[in-house]
């Protein structure tokens, strides 16, 4: 067998192993959101606005849901009133310096049809990330904070729209309240 077919056989069986390890490990593509139908039209309205809200609606489009900039007939209404994070000093070092932080992030919303019908009672999702602070490295500490942010950010869509889901899979959830921790 030459050099180059030894290769190709290599390599295809490199790949077919990784497929293999990725399936037995659960690992599986995101797929849309499947959403309640009386959410197919939604106002969005997220206290303070920013990144929750543009990747929220984006994430609502591509699910196949119409996000309409102002709220009216036959639109469903998804409120956030609270999108907030914070900061925890979790542990210090010698002579009072902080070594590690906590960066929290917490969500409540809820979702009514149009007819004002409560299609998700008021959530509360809280995520939080830790990390280590260095004295000596204050803009990389910044930078740190901002992608931990960044991720918070993202995680809290998909767990947004993994409730809106379930609400529409399991006929109005119950309201329930989630800790993550990555």
């Amino acid at each position: 067998m030459s050099f180059m077919k030894a290769r190709r056989l290599f390599q295809a069986s490199l790949l077919l192993a990784t497929a293999l390890a990725l399936g037995a490990c659960g690992f599986h593509l995101r797929e849309n959101a499947t959403l309640p139908p009386e959410m197919q039209r939604v106002h969005l309205t997220v206290n303070g606005g920013g990144e929750l809200e543009r990747h929220l609606a984006r994430a609502l489009q591509t699910s196949g849901v119409t996000v309409e900039d102002d709220s009216g007939a036959g639109i469903a209404e998804l409120r956030v009133p609270v999108a907030a994070f914070s900061t925890e000093t979790l542990s210090a070092g010698g002579y009072v310096r902080i070594t590690e932080y906590a960066v929290r992030y917490q969500v409540q919303f809820d979702v009514t049809d149009a007819a004002g019908q409560v299609l998700v009672p008021h959530q509360r999702i809280d995520m939080s990330r830790e990390y280590s602070y260095d004295a000596s490295n204050t803009v990389g500490n910044a930078s740190q904070v901002e992608e931990i942010q960044r991720s918070l950010n993202d995680d809290m869509v998909q767990a947004i729209l993994f409730r809106l889901q379930a609400a529409g899979k399991h006929e109005l959830a119950a309201p329930a309240s989630a800790a993550s921790t990555h």
